[in-house]
């Protein structure tokens, strides 16, 4: 990769995705935005002119700057378009077989230097590297959500991964203003494999009788002070994501620890998925919730 990063891709344009192309714009970058739904696409942009707007107003930014920022943005429904970019990185659903297939693509379109990331909270990195022929510059870029906000950038390394595709990432999370934290290679890296068997043990908790959901949050949010009580954070992550990760920690690290609680699978199986569906745990179609989510992963 050259020594300056000039460009970059974002794939998917979910919160994650929409969030992570923002870091790139606020930082200078030429941001190629792609989703193969135009919906989603238009989505992401306008969720990304109104968060340039506020940083405007809130004098983050200036009007310059603010609309600089946003003629760097280009979204596109093709993958070909980010032939020139310096890093693409990946932010799209969390299955090891969709992504592999992306990947995939993105080594056939992507220019020769170019670093192919990840922003999985939980698949393994060598696995997605094998699928390409550039192993040595695939790498985890794992952000938190919402990520302008999050000040934490997970680094995971494959087997293969390089040192300068390494010290390249970190460069770029550090110009976005995070703080970098590194793991190895194993199923749900740092965070995720602390975070999630704690919210898989609160669904426990509600699913055996041990208390209201009001009251384990409230438990940990003033007991623990946690910004979120777990169940409210697994709304706010996606319980579809929750249990994606669960069942990824319990296929690579094994132990009934990591058996996903079935009431978890029971609220996916019924499409209650959390906030961005309007109900999961809680009910956010007529108001928004316990509490307004703070920043979390």
């Amino acid at each position: 990769m050259a020594a300056e990063c000039e460009a970059i891709g974002v794939v998917g344009g979910g919160q994650m995705g929409s969030g992570i192309a923002q870091l790139g714009l606020v930082h200078g970058l030429h941001v190629y935005l792609s989703d193969s739904d135009p919906e989603a696409l238009a989505r992401a942009s306008k969720s990304i002119s109104s968060s340039i707007q506020r940083l405007i107003s809130k004098g983050n930014l200036s009007e310059a700057e603010g609309s600089a920022a946003l003629q760097r943005l280009h979204c596109t429904s093709s993958l070909e378009e980010m032939n020139g970019c310096d890093v693409i990185i990946e932010a799209i659903v969390e299955s090891e077989e969709v992504k592999k297939k992306l990947f995939v693509e993105l080594d056939r379109i992507a220019k020769a230097p170019a670093i192919l990331a990840s922003n999985t909270s939980s698949i393994s990195i060598t696995r997605l590297a094998s699928a390409t022929k550039r192993p040595a510059q695939v790498i985890g870029m794992h952000f938190m959500n919402p990520p302008p906000v999050m000040k934490l950038v997970e680094i995971i390394r494959g087997v293969n991964t390089s040192d300068e595709t390494f010290l390249a990432t970190k460069a770029l999370a550090e110009r976005f203003g995070k703080t970098v934290i590194c793991s190895q290679d194993y199923s749900g890296f740092i965070v995720n494999r602390i975070l999630m068997p704690m919210i898989n043990e609160a669904f426990y908790a509600l699913f055996t009788g041990v208390a209201t959901k009001e009251d384990i949050d409230t438990g940990m949010k003033l007991g623990t002070n946690h910004p979120m009580g777990p169940l409210e954070l697994a709304d706010f992550i996606g319980l579809d994501v929750c249990l994606s990760i669960m069942r990824v920690l319990h296929s690579g690290l094994g132990g009934s620890k990591y058996v996903p609680c079935p009431l978890l699978v029971q609220y996916v199986d019924a499409g209650q998925l959390g906030r961005k569906q309007g109900l999961g745990v809680y009910d956010y179609r007529k108001s928004p919730g316990p509490t307004k989510p703070n920043s979390r992963l």
